[in-house]
């Protein structure tokens, strides 16, 4: 007789939604869901490097973070990531650079056949020149205006110390040309710039500053892109590109040059869209101006186009700068077509992902676009336009006028490369990151606490050296097993929610606490091995993913050890670690000598060799020497900051105590050569010259007065406070 038949019940399978990747998208300033053209293969360009210069931590902002998103999409999501970068190696930034470079050697050269007067002369005229741009800066406004270029004043002033600590009369030729440098540069560019017409004077500095830059991204652990594009080898197929656009109407000949003719790209009849990015910028003429470049903005330059909007697409050259043939003769690209035509040709007319800095969107973003969908005929040349955000110094934006421009060479010289890649995996990829003293202790403290966990972790897996060591597990244990799922649950879904490394930073701390808790709760009790083994790789993998620890790490940070070193000394260093718990137990005279071993020893190998209580064997820590070095120097670094701190602190309540003793009715008399005439509180009522103060600036002065009165009062009363007591 037969059964009754079986049925599978798919409802009681529990159905939950698995969450889908989403990329914060700079079109739609959301998170929109990622759907690749073709599959499972994703083409990505990324805007590289203008090699005039040694990069910054702005350039590792924007590389680390496209590096670690990268990275995401291949290994965790498991994508054929396809990547292109360009070099742009043709710029206005390199033309002037590399001629300023070739003529001022030639000028200290020659200036030894000149006489001394001839300099002299020269950085008289620097001097001149120097006042009458200060003088255009400013306006005959004050040097405090918000609105004043502070980047350019500062330069300006920069420059004007260098000429005001030249002495004609002590300093030599040599002594004189070399503080006077920064304007004399500018000075002879200006007379035989025009002389420089050597292609290779251009190519030789792009190429050193190329190499520069991709010896730093190696330092960092970027990974280089798939495809390096540079646009020295691409102008056949900019000239192409910019013909096309010319014979379909949205662009044009001027005197030579070739422009973008944005009106007619905006027009509703030609179905596109102009500044999809930053719409609101499309007037800011500062913007427009920067992105046409130093050396071609000029009067001139402005009324060849139809509108100021309009942007070069080809730059007719003057002399002293590179060219190349074109139907419209000798000229360069412009900046913003190289992207375009570079990208298009090897990832074609519709790519998956563009990334870029977020100071790039307008103008050259939003002009890339506007080009190739003019080329192309289509509103989708780019379909996700990923933006890294803006860095910060210790709280301020990145300037040379501030005195906080930080190249990644000086960076590295304090921190390592993970430190500095975890910093950026703690803060979300397209909001503005603070790099500082405060952001990388946390940071460094982070790499710390995740370090001491695969190191203990480690320490105790030697003892189930073929992973053979199985047992009942715990009620502890088997929550700890959930806990694992759990976070891999939530790590995925933060990986979905546009890479949101600071959530998955936070998972993996939380998992990473709790199983120190179950370790220290252990006491001589055996662990479960399987358990340790599967959370530290699971941690280890995700940190691979990140490309904070290389890929032949098994478990943990792989900087300063590796297995094969581990394996080799890990029996001498229990044979010590045994030796002297035995000498400990035996003999009080060898205490010193063993904790000598402990302290002095045996961290000069890169060991770390830490007592527990209780008996327990002491847990042995190979973390390499350079790493326990690196540990020594940041901890001498924080205790000098702490005491420069302290001192800053003190010198600071000295100045304020001074500055509180000061009676309110003597504070403006002290300089007569500024105030002439008080009135009875000793407020000024008269200037130096003997004019009547007007009313502003008196509120202003009464103001003053007023708080230095509340300070002084403050003080007599705390003098006799003090003296009472």
């Amino acid at each position: 007789m037969a059964g009754p038949s079986f049925h599978w019940n798919s409802g009681s399978v529990r159905q939950s939604e698995e969450p889908e990747l989403k990329l914060y998208n700079s079109f739609t300033k959301r998170k929109d869901k990622f759907v690749p053209l073709n599959g499972r293969t994703v083409t990505w360009y990324c805007c590289g490097p203008t090699v005039y210069d040694s990069s910054h931590m702005g350039h590792a902002r924007a590389y680390i973070t496209f590096d670690i998103i990268k990275r995401i999409l291949r290994d965790y999501f498991c994508y054929d990531v396809f990547a292109v970068m360009n070099v742009t190696d043709i710029d206005d930034k390199i033309i002037k650079r590399a001629r300023q470079k070739v003529i001022f050697e030639k000028y200290k050269k020659d200036s030894s056949a000149v006489p001394k007067e001839s300099v002299v002369a020269d950085i008289e005229e620097c001097k001149e020149a120097l006042k009458s741009e200060l003088s255009k800066l400013t306006g005959g406004g004050s040097m405090s205006d918000k609105n004043l270029d502070k980047d350019k004043l500062f330069k300006l002033n920069s420059v004007k110390t260098q000429l005001d600590s030249t002495d004609y009369k002590s300093d030599s030729v040599d002594e004189l040309i070399e503080k006077a440098k920064d304007a004399l540069m500018d000075l002879i560019d200006k007379r035989h710039g025009h002389e420089v017409n050597d292609k290779a004077v251009f190519e030789d500095l792009a190429r050193f500053y190329e190499r520069d830059f991709f010896d730093d991204m190696n330092k960092l652990g970027i990974e280089a892109p798939d495809v390096l594009t540079r646009v020295t080898e691409y102008v056949p197929e900019i000239v192409i590109f910019i013909n096309k656009l010319i014979s379909k109407g949205f662009a044009y000949e001027s005197n030579g040059s070739v422009y973008f003719d944005v009106e007619k790209f905006s027009a509703p009849s030609s179905g596109h869209c102009y500044a999809k990015l930053v719409p609101e910028a499309v007037n800011d003429q500062a913007l427009l101006m920067d992105g046409e470049g130093g050396l071609s903005v000029s009067a001139l330059q402005v009324e060849e186009k139809r509108s100021p909007r309009d942007f070069a697409l080809w730059k007719k050259s003057k002399a002293g700068e590179p060219s190349w043939e074109s139907p419209w003769g000798l000229g360069r690209p412009g900046w913003h077509i190289e992207c375009s035509v570079m990208a298009s040709d090897i990832l074609g007319q519709s790519i998956d992902i563009h990334g870029g800095g977020v100071d790039l969107k307008f103008p050259h973003h939003d002009n890339e676009i506007a080009q190739s969908e003019a080329y192309f005929g289509n509103n989708d040349w780019i379909r996700y336009f990923l933006h890294s955000g803006h860095l910060n110094i210790e709280g301020r934006k990145m300037s040379k006028s501030l005195k906080n421009f930080t190249t990644i060479k000086s960076a590295l010289e304090s921190y390592t490369a993970t430190q500095i890649r975890i910093l950026f995996l703690l803060h979300e990829w397209s909001s503005t990151l603070d790099y500082s003293y405060d952001t990388m202790k946390e940071a460094l403290s982070y790499e710390k606490y995740l370090s001491e966990f695969f190191l203990a972790v480690k320490d105790v897996l030697r003892a189930d050296p073929n992973c053979d060591k199985m047992r009942k597990v715990t009620e502890v244990e088997k929550n700890l097993f959930k806990s694992l799922t759990q976070s891999k649950s939530e790590i995925h879904a933060h990986f979905c929610d546009s890479f949101n490394t600071p959530r998955v930073m936070s998972t993996i701390k939380t998992l990473v606490s709790s199983i120190n808790s179950y370790l220290s709760s252990l006491g001589n009790e055996q662990p479960n091995f399987a358990l340790l083994r599967a959370v530290a790789s699971y941690i280890t993998n995700i940190l691979q993913v990140f490309g904070a620890v290389t890929k032949s790490s098994s478990i943990g940070f792989s900087e300063g050890s590796s297995a094969d070193t581990d394996t080799m000394l890990i029996p001498f260093l229990e044979t010590f670690a045994q030796f002297r718990e035995d000498a400990r137990q035996c003999a009080f005279t060898l205490l010193k000598s063993c904790d000598v071993l402990r302290d002095d020893i045996l961290p000069n190998h890169g060991v770390r060799l830490e007592d527990k209580a209780g008996g327990q064997k002491a847990v042995i820590k190979y973390v390499g020497k350079e790493a326990i070095e690196r540990e020594r120097k940041q901890a001498e670094e924080l205790k000098e900051r702490k005491l420069q701190e302290k001192e800053n602190q003190k010198k600071r309540l000295q100045e304020q105590n001074a500055q509180n003793r000061v009676d309110p009715r003597d504070m403006f008399k002290g300089d007569t050569s500024k105030y002439s005439a008080f009135d009875d509180r000793g407020v000024p009522t008269h200037l130096g010259d003997g004019s009547e103060i007007g009313e502003a600036q008196k509120k202003k002065l009464v103001k003053q007065f007023e708080a230095q009165k509340q300070k002084f009062e403050k003080f007599l009363k705390d003098q006799k406070n003090a003296t009472s007591s």
